[in-house]
């Protein structure tokens, strides 16, 4: 499994494989690294099949942690810094046996939680001598739930060869889209760029410094980075591709970044930790029209609803019915559109606001809204309504301060202009408070 990405390392020698504190570790360094956490792990007695946490920034430690956490054939469960009640319940769901965290200067604790996994997903897993991998969801409208992976299938994704980029590391290890980037990279021969935290002037500092090709994100962050003005103070000409993905993105905000970047490609991608993350192209850089990929992959569409099957699906949930059917699909839970192979992926069918029988998706509102004059964001739920059933209502965030009902009278008549009358918001908030959760995902649960 490992040793075709251990053979890649050797492979790649002083090529710069991973940046971090503004320091590079070459990939020589990197399989030294890799060589430490074995000996390490021997020392302190982990064995195949136990489950193992692995709580740090992703440094090249952490990096090559995973790597030989995987090679041994442990189930690793990545995790970033988190308050303690939820990490008390991550271990708790995740049946830990081991944690082990890392501190940014380096620093290696491992602690015995006396907790002995038995639930039937791993057994399924030490019972063939494969590698685990646990991820949680980002658990914004309750309970995260704990998808479970074969970590043999997804390193059966990648092989080696391409052309090696710098691409910057935006989402973390305990996500699937940052366990993506790094194994893209390095089995390309390319350089993980690292950045300290995820603010637009943080992340466009590294781009400018550490010569970043590529930026996977997110539509929320790639609209605080319009907001910030990051663009006109650093340097964007190493910049080729900005990929997007994890919710639907603004027609407005995606127009916008393509003016403001005009020699960059933008690409929608599309993934979920119970899946992996699909093959996918785009229609055109300003489309949200998507096509996905074959290759290990198959959909359909039921009721307007995508489902996918996957070669690497995950095993199941540790804390929640799967939801597969009969021949291996799983409800993705989001409604689509489709213009022949392409797809337009309109929004989770949780969050779709009915408005008297009307259906409303929350990112249509959202791109008329950042029409608005002076409007730097925006985020439609539904409330409550004993008349309708629900009703439209928006938050929006101000680029400058102004009178919080000159905004909520401009936003409204600008929207009975463009929307029907039952997707007009019939509240309009002010607010400065952040509208997304750690992941830079919007948050629309009124919770």
């Amino acid at each position: 499994m490992t040793d075709t990405l251990t053979a890649v390392l050797e492979k790649y020698g002083t090529a710069e494989a991973v940046v971090f504190d503004g320091t590079t570790t070459t990939y020589a360094g990197l399989l030294e690294e890799v060589r430490e956490w074995a000996r390490f792990l021997d020392r302190q007695g982990v064995r195949p099949g136990d489950v193992v946490t692995l709580e740090g920034p992703c440094s090249p430690q952490s990096c090559a942690g995973l790597l030989a956490l995987v090679e041994r054939g442990v189930i690793v469960v990545p995790l970033t810094a988190l308050p303690d009640a939820k990490r008390a319940e991550f271990l708790d769901v995740a049946e830990v046996e081991t944690t082990i965290r890392l501190g940014r200067s380096g620093g290696r604790t491992l602690e015995r939680t006396g907790r002995r996994a038995g639930h039937e997903l791993y057994r399924g897993l030490r019972e063939t001598s494969r590698p685990g991998l646990v991820l949680f969801s980002s658990g914004t409208t309750g309970r995260s739930k704990a998808s479970v992976l074969d970590f043999g299938k997804v390193l059966g994704r990648y092989r080696p060869g391409g052309r090696p980029q710098r691409i910057l590391s935006f989402l973390s290890l305990d996500h699937i889209g940052g366990i993506n980037t790094l194994l893209h990279t390095l089995y390309r021969g390319g350089t993980v760029v690292t950045v300290p935290e995820r603010t637009p002037d943080a992340v466009f500092a590294a781009v400018e410094r550490h010569r970043a090709q590529v930026l996977p994100t997110t539509p929320t962050f790639l609209n605080m980075v319009l907001i910030s003005g990051v663009l006109d103070r650093c340097a964007t000409d190493s910049l080729e591709l900005v990929t997007y993905g994890t919710e639907p993105m603004p027609l407005r905000t995606l127009r916008r970044l393509k003016e403001a970047l005009p020699r960059v490609r933008f690409k929608q991608t599309y993934g979920l930790s119970e899946l992996g993350i699909l093959p996918t192209k785009s229609r055109d850089d300003d489309s949200l029209w998507v096509k996905l990929g074959q290759e290990g992959f198959d959909h359909r569409i039921v009721d307007g609803v995508l489902w996918v099957r996957s070669d690497m699906a995950m095993l199941g949930y540790l804390n929640a019915p799967a939801p597969f059917d009969a021949e291996g699909y799983f409800d993705t839970q989001d409604v689509v559109e489709a213009d022949g192979e392409w797809l337009r992926i309109l929004g989770r069918r949780s969050e779709i606001i009915n408005v008297g029988g009307e259906k409303v998706y929350p990112s249509e509102v959202e791109s008329v809204v950042l029409e608005v004059d002076n409007v730097a964001e925006a985020t439609v739920r539904g409330r409550p309504s004993h008349v309708t059933g629900s009703v439209v209502t928006v938050t929006v965030q101000l680029a400058h301060d102004e009178d919080h009902r000159t905004v909520a009278h401009r936003v409204r008549r600008h929207c009975a202009a463009r929307l029907e009358p039952f997707k007009v918001p019939a509240l309009v908030e002010v607010s400065s408070a952040p509208q997304h959760s750690e992941r830079f995902k919007k948050v629309r649960s009124l919770a």
